[in-house]
């Protein structure tokens, strides 16, 4: 069954809604760019964003963005070389409820929205995220909704929060860490793709990790935490248990480690 179309948030609606040559080419059938395609151009090409925060600013993952982005701009240049007229109606769009973080800006103010995604931190501060779901660290990386991330100074935690992942993948994770100024990760399973990612931003790994997200946390600073080292996990289409790397006793999933104390 194919999973719904999720909604893309756009703050207003747009007021010209139809474009033509002014020599010729009005007897041609008209190019249909939709409401939320439109809404990427102008949010990437005109007021600067990147991928990423646009699809926070419509509140749909960073491939999906990437996709209509690239169909965008094909009937944008289909528009511009065959001389056609050009129609802005349609797509899975709503208007903005109001409550997301970049409400309020008529025009998109690329400095504050770089501010919003690039959370600032002292330089006496220690920032751990970890994979989070109900209060226990989450089985597998790519899989998951939300990190909690921990702000700590003097070897104690004085302060969390929640951040979304939007849906995002891998990839795209590891670029939300980083914008965070992560510099640890504790996490159920992670594959390799993902674990080289992080190295090469310089986050420090702790995997294969499973109990309580808190009291990982305060393990970790307490030299305590048991993890693996050398997690190898790759992931097919089995669903995961909640243990270990968070896929063990699947035929699928082949793990390859051993706990240990840090």
């Amino acid at each position: 069954m194919p999973r719904p179309t999720k909604y893309r948030s756009i703050c207003c609606f747009l007021q010209t809604l139809e474009f033509a040559p002014v020599a010729g080419g009005v007897e041609k059938a008209p190019i249909v760019l939709t409401v939320d395609e439109y809404e990427i151009v102008r949010l990437i090409d005109k007021e600067g964003l990147s991928q990423m925060q646009c699809a926070q600013c419509m509140q749909v993952a960073r491939t999906t963005i990437q996709k209509i982005y690239d169909s965008a701009r094909k009937k944008l240049a289909d528009t511009l070389v065959d001389g056609c007229p050009l129609k802005i109606e349609g797509g899975a769009y709503q208007l903005c409820n109001g409550k997301n973080k970049f409400c309020g800006m008529a025009v998109c103010d690329k400095q504050k929205i770089d501010q919003i995604f690039e959370k600032p931190k002292e330089e006496n501060i220690m920032r751990i995220a970890v994979t989070y779901e109900n209060g226990r660290v989450f089985a597998h990386f790519g899989h998951m909704d939300q990190f909690r991330i921990y702000d700590v100074e003097g070897g104690k935690v004085v302060s969390s929060e929640l951040i979304s992942t939007n849906g995002q993948g891998h990839g795209a994770l590891a670029e939300i860490l980083n914008a965070q100024k992560v510099d640890t990760l504790i996490c159920g399973g992670i594959g390799g793709g993902a674990q080289m990612a992080l190295d090469s931003l310089g986050i420090k790994l702790y995997g294969g990790v499973t109990g309580s997200a808190d009291e990982a946390v305060e393990a970790l600073l307490e030299g305590k935490l048991l993890f693996v080292p050398d997690i190898k996990c790759t992931h097919h289409s089995g669903e995961h248990d909640g243990s270990g790397c968070g896929e063990h006793g699947k035929d699928d999933h082949e793990c390859r480690h051993g706990k240990c104390e840090s």
